[in-house]
């Protein structure tokens, strides 16, 4: 087993469940522009985008797309927040992990990642966060990754990216990182975690 150094977790869909939250987030978006809600598929699309992309894909060939985006900076982010949960066992793996290893997020969230880890009080548990407003390309570019290998001085198989869609597994390939699928049999992956209690078994 190889010996991993960095943690590194996307956010929506592994460390917290946000699905309510996102939904909520771009039906009022849709709303004010009279658009109907989501549907299921657009749904599964911007809950793994970012805010700026999510946007773009609503409102493709609308003549409101750019005020759609305007718009979307102005929306206060509390009433969503407040219907985001924690992922079960979050808070007690990540204290098992540090100090020994360190640990880090890697996720296309923007400006409110910092709002979510304070809400749920992780901010004490990540040595390093980058959203999507830290880097030029959003995933599946790997440049996230490639800043946390780089800060942490590491290879890229000393770290273990923890992920939940097709696109987390992309973007850890392109970096190199080895890639563990939360909650999704599915995807390609050196491990696969139902719940992040599983992380222990193998790192210990």
């Amino acid at each position: 087993m190889p010996d991993y150094k960095v943690i590194i977790y996307d956010c929506d869909g592994v460390l917290i469940d946000s699905r309510r939250a996102n939904e909520a987030f771009y039906n009022q978006i849709l709303a004010r522009f009279g658009l109907p809600p989501l549907t299921s598929e657009q749904l599964e699309v911007v809950h793994v985008s970012t805010a700026r992309a999510a946007v773009d894909f609503l409102f493709q060939g609308s003549p409101h797309r750019d005020a759609a985006q305007a718009y979307q900076l102005t929306v206060d982010n509390d009433p969503f927040i407040a219907l985001i949960r924690l992922e079960p066992h979050v808070r007690e793996v990540l204290e098992r992990l540090r100090p020994a290893r360190h640990t880090a997020i890697a996720t296309n969230r923007g400006r409110s990642l910092p709002l979510v880890l304070k809400r749920l009080a992780l901010e004490q548990l990540f040595d390093l966060t980058v959203s999507s407003f830290d880097v030029s390309f959003p995933k599946p570019h790997p440049e996230c990754l490639l800043k946390i290998l780089a800060h942490f001085a590491v290879a890229p198989r000393q770290a273990l990216y923890i992920g939940d869609s097709e696109l987390d597994r992309q973007t850890a390939s392109a970096a190199g990182v080895p890639f563990a699928a939360y909650q999704n049999p599915l995807l390609e992956a050196a491990h696969h975690l139902k719940d992040h209690l599983d992380l222990l078994k193998f790192l210990d």
